[in-house]
This record gives structure tokens, sequence and C-alpha cells, in this order.
């Protein structure tokens, strides 16, 4: 999956995320279901950016 690809993954499981605390509330089920959803896909592009990173500065 490119960085492109994943950080709209990312913006859309967000808005969903708002729509669903709006919904349901902040400490409710579905909306802690989707909070660690997006929180392993950040985890997921913070991991990708920093083995990119590191990847560039050994190649260089």
């Amino acid at each position: 999956m490119s960085k492109q690809e994943l950080l709209q993954i990312i913006e859309k499981k967000r808005a969903e995320l708002i729509d669903i605390v709006l919904k349901n509330g902040l400490n409710s089920t579905v909306s802690l279901k989707y909070s660690q959803e997006l929180d392993k896909l950040l985890t997921q592009y913070i991991k990708d950016d920093h083995n990119l990173t590191k990847n560039k500065r050994v190649c260089s």
C-alpha cells in the first residue's frame, strides 16, 4: 500500500470516528473500536515512514 493510499484510509477512518463519537458518545464500545482501528493505521503509517527514512539514510 502506498503512503498516499494509507493517508486516504486514515482520513476516512478519522471522519468515521468523528461521526460515531457524535452519535454514540466518546466512551461507547463502537467509538473505542474505531479509535483502536485508527490507532493501528497511524502506527502503521509511522512505522512505514520511519522505515522509508531509515532506508534513504542507508542508501545515501
